[in-house]
């Protein structure tokens, strides 16, 4: 099969016009055996295979056309049609669309048309095709079958081009099938035999799925040994009704065409009146009627859902009705308001029926999405929901990636309205981390999104905390299903010993705070540095060291959130955060040096954004800079404390700072500077961050220049003898001399490492006075040019 495979697709262009003729001929016969099966797969190999796409000769065309159209094979059709829709249509007018005239439509050939329909003129005629299929009865039950799928795409991917007409046919003909299916089963074909014949009994009515008969219209949920047509119709239609009303209110608003016999005399408030007893609902326009009668299935389908199931299959077909019955009650009520007063005591009893069964969560998002959007409107407490779907759900079930999907799906397109409506939506937090502890690299993408709307300044430090803690997290909830599913002694197996803390009621605390479904109980935990040693031995499990590395990742974007929060009380806060947990991280490898990266970077741009900070913190920071471990265990992180401190500790950037502040300083950094390089081998790079901020501090209090420069002298007198190569020595010593000779001229040095503002930012574009100098560079560039 390979081999012929590969000798189909190298194939030259006179072949390939030899084999079109073969295929041609073949064709023409009477009979089609295997031999024009093969001769069409391999030619629809060769289709497939083609890098662009082929045009066939117009009789070949033609003749796959008319054999796709009207023949009885099903493999043929299927064949024919697969290669047609390979290729671009014959040249000409009116040569792909002269189906028009079948009736009914093969469902092969409306799938053709529908993938060459080029323009929404295309689309609008085979929609009309489609749906006067629909009109009568069909020929056989595939025909309407295959037709509301192929409808579905189209009004997926293109609704304008649907009329109010098509809108008003085909919601005259959903009603029928949703409403009035039949409740008896459909025929059983006899499989023949000595015993047939006229006594055969009558099919019965079709059940419930507790075995109970059906009292009531058939829904999905109603069983039957056979569906007839109507029945299978019903089924097709609820599995569209969805999309279906989402989409014709959207067509009734892009068309301008109305329909005059169909419309309603009446306003809004009455067609909800109206619609509030089915015995009057053939008085509505057909949209209308169908969203009463959708309203009624969707009724129905949550009182069937309440009977006990007899297979274990029917259960989760009872689930996945309840999902999509919510979602429709729910684009319902949005459409007609008047909708929710009658079908909000139907939602509020099926959540108060499913919100303590976890094994119904999926059933809980669409419940939650009904009442945040309009909880408000028949004005019902909300609260419970809340707590069962940010709170509960997350913590119980956290290891759902289908609940994880969905409620993150939830938060981000709901995000605006959560932040207006729901309060308590970031006062869970803790809770919903989870579900990105235990499955980082699938919910990343996802986080990203969804954490700005957590970050507000009641949340942000505590939300800092617990993404740093995220690793701990992971491994507290790897333990909690390990200390659920494993006794607490296995024979024969190796013991971990944070199992045994977690289980330890000593450490039960530290566990329990990690494992917290609300926010507000404290920051962070004292015995931080105790939990860590706890939790050593699981620093090396895949799952915390994928943990691990979604951090940095959700901390830049916590960071970009955070500093549009104008609350320098909280952005103070942050940067004490920073300093502390530099030096509190789970011990994994390569974990907190990208956490120091990631707090370095985000720390000058707090500072830079607010200077005042440092002025603020500035006493934090000296102790910070002052401890010269740092400088070997943090050193990414130390050098630009540093070089904030001389950066930004002037009274240019806040007049608090005082010559004490300035000269305290200095000195902190300056004994610093002395004790590194008299013992060991200093990094450079820390080195000379040290050398330009004592510079720039001796630039604004004078009499701290000579001390400065009686180091930087030794420098240029060669006493680097604690740098380990030449080329840190080049280093060294070439900024020194750069600072020493700057700080000769005390004016000046004041002006280049301090500059004012306007040489900073300057504003040439803004202040027309400042525009002169570039305006005569740029002439005198356009004169010498040539």
């Amino acid at each position: 099969a390979y081999n012929t495979g590969s000798r189909s697709i190298i194939i030259g262009e006179e072949e390939l016009q030899k084999f079109y003729c073969r295929i041609t001929k073949q064709l023409m016969g009477k009979e089609h055996g295997h031999d024009v099966i093969d001769s069409l797969q391999r030619l629809h190999l060769i289709m497939a295979s083609t890098k662009y796409t082929r045009r066939l000769p117009v009789e070949l065309h033609d003749r796959l056309l008319s054999l796709c159209v009207s023949s009885s094979v099903e493999q043929l059709t299927v064949l024919t049609s697969a290669v047609l829709r390979e290729t671009l249509p014959p040249s000409g007018p009116g040569q792909i669309y002269t189906l028009h005239d079948h009736s009914p439509l093969p469902s092969h050939t409306a799938a053709l048309m529908l993938s060459q329909a080029e323009s929404k003129e295309d689309l609008s005629a085979l929609s009309s095709l489609l749906l006067r299929s629909l009109e009568g009865r069909p020929a056989g039950i595939l025909s309407h079958l295959h037709t509301l799928p192929l409808l579905n795409t189209i009004i997926t991917y293109c609704p304008e081009s649907l009329t109010e007409d098509h809108v008003t046919l085909l919601s005259k003909r959903l009603v029928e099938w949703l409403r009035y299916a039949s409740v008896q089963q459909g025929g059983v074909a006899s499989s023949g035999g000595f015993f047939t014949g006229p006594r055969i009994r009558q099919p019965g009515p079709v059940v419930e799925l507790d075995g109970c008969v059906c009292g009531d219209f058939f829904t999905v949920l109603c069983v039957s040994q056979a569906f007839s047509d109507d029945q299978w119709m019903n089924l097709y239609s609820f599995s569209l009704l969805r999309h279906w009303l989402i989409t014709y209110h959207n067509v009734t608003d892009g068309n301008n065409s109305t329909d005059a016999d169909d419309r309603s005399e009446v306003d809004g408030s009455v067609v909800s009146m109206v619609s509030a007893t089915s015995s009057s609902s053939r008085l509505l326009p057909p949209k209308e009627r169908l969203r009463e009668k959708s309203f009624q299935y969707c009724q129905r389908l949550i009182e069937q859902s309440d009977r006990k199931a007899l297979k274990r299959t029917d259960t989760e077909l009872q689930k996945a009705c309840l999902v999509e019955a919510v979602r429709i009650l729910d684009g319902v009520c949005v459409e007609d308001a008047g909708c929710v007063y009658r079908a909000f005591p139907c939602v509020k009893s099926l959540f108060g029926r499913l919100n303590s069964d976890l094994s119904c969560s999926r059933v809980l998002l669409p419940i939650a999405q009904f009442y945040l959007n309009h909880g408000e409107t028949a004005a019902v407490d909300s609260e419970c929901v809340w707590r069962c779907v940010f709170g509960v759900l997350p913590a119980e079930c956290f290891n759902d990636p289908y609940l994880a999907h969905e409620t993150l799906s939830f938060i981000r397109a709901n995000q605006l309205q959560l932040h207006s409506s729901v309060p308590l939506y970031t006062h869970y937090f803790p809770s919903l981390l989870k579900f990105l502890a235990w499955d980082s690299p699938g919910l990343v993408s996802d986080y990203v999104d969804v954490l700005p709307s957590l970050v507000t300044a009641g949340t942000a430090v505590e939300l800092l905390h617990s993404l740093l803690d995220l690793p701990c997290l992971t491994a507290a909830l790897t333990l909690q299903l390990r200390s659920a599913c494993f006794p607490v002694s296995e024979p024969g197996g190796r013991g971990l010993s944070s199992l045994e803390a977690f289980r330890s009621p000593a450490h039960r605390g530290l566990f329990l705070f990690l494992l917290r479904g609300e926010a507000g109980s404290g920051d962070t935990m004292d015995r931080l540095s105790v939990l860590h040693d706890l939790l050593m031995e699981a620093a090396d499990w895949s799952r915390v060291i994928q943990s691990a590395q979604s951090v940095p990742v959700l901390l830049h974007v916590y960071f970009n959130t955070v500093t549009t929060i104008s609350d320098e009380r909280l952005l103070a806060q942050l940067v004490l955060v920073l300093l502390e947990r530099s030096s509190l991280l789970l011990n994994i490898p390569k974990y907190t040096a990208e956490i120091h990266r990631v707090f370095s970077h985000h720390l000058l741009k707090l500072c830079k954004l607010h200077p005042s900070l440092v002025v603020d913190q500035s006493r934090e920071l000296l102790e910070f800079a002052g401890t010269t471990t740092n400088i070997h265990s943090k050193e990414d992180l130390y050098t630009h404390v540093v070089w904030v401190l001389g950066e930004y500790l002037s009274v240019s950037f806040d007049s608090r700072c005082s010559v004490d502040l300035v000269t305290s300083c200095f000195e902190a950094l300056e004994a610093v500077l002395f004790e590194i390089t008299s013992s060991g081998s200093p990094s450079p790079r820390v080195v000379t961050s040290l050398l330009s901020a004592l510079a720039k501090l001796a630039s604004r209090s004078h009499d701290l220049i000579p001390r400065v420069s009686l180091f930087l002298s030794k420098l240029r007198s060669g006493a680097v003898s604690w740098c380990g190569s030449e080329e840190d020595v080049v280093a060294v010593v070439t900024r020194g001399e750069e600072l020493w000779s700057l700080l000769k001229l005390p004016s000046v040095a004041l002006s280049v490492l301090t500059p004012p503002s306007l040489a900073t930012s300057p504003r040439w574009h803004r202040d027309a006075n400042a525009t002169l100098p570039p305006r005569l560079r740029t002439l005198t560039g356009l004169t010498h040019t040539r």
